[in-house]
C-alpha cells in the first residue's frame, strides 16, 4: 500500500504560500512544498462568482501526517475556508516513497 499523498492549497499571496510551505517542512509534516504562482481562480463565495489570483501550494506528505498538517495550514492560512485537499500518490518510486517516509 502506498502511503504517499499530494496536498491541494491555494493560498492568496506569494509571501502566504512560502510562510505556511516553510512552516509545514521545518515541522516535519512535509517533505516537500512547491509553490506556482500566477493561478487564476474563479470560485462562488458569499454568494457571488469571484475571481482571484492565488498561488497553488502542492504538498508531499504521508497520509499519517494529514491530519496535523491540515490543522497547521488552517492555523497559518488567511483564509476563512482554505481549500485543503489531498489525493493519492497511485504509483511512487520505491527511492521517492523511503524520502518521503524519512522527511516527516
Amino acid at each position: 500500500m502506498i502511503e504517499g499523498i499530494l496536498i491541494f492549497c491555494t493560498c492568496g499571496s506569494q509571501e502566504e504560500a512560502r510562510r505556511i510551505a516553510h512552516a509545514v517542512v521545518e515541522e516535519r509534516l512535509a517533505a516537500c512544498a512547491n509553490m506556482i504562482t500566477g493561478i487564476q481562480s474563479v470560485f462562488r463565495w458569499e454568494g457571488k462568482v469571484t475571481e482571484a489570483e492565488e498561488v497553488q501550494l502542492l504538498i508531499k506528505t504521508t497520509e499519517g501526517r494529514y491530519s496535523d498538517l491540515q490543522r497547521r495550514i488552517a492555523e497559518l492560512h488567511s483564509y476563512d475556508t482554505p481549500e485543503i485537499f489531498s489525493v493519492p500518490l497511485a504509483a511512487v518510486s520505491d527511492k521517492y516513497l523511503a524520502w518521503l517516509r524519512a522527511q516527516v
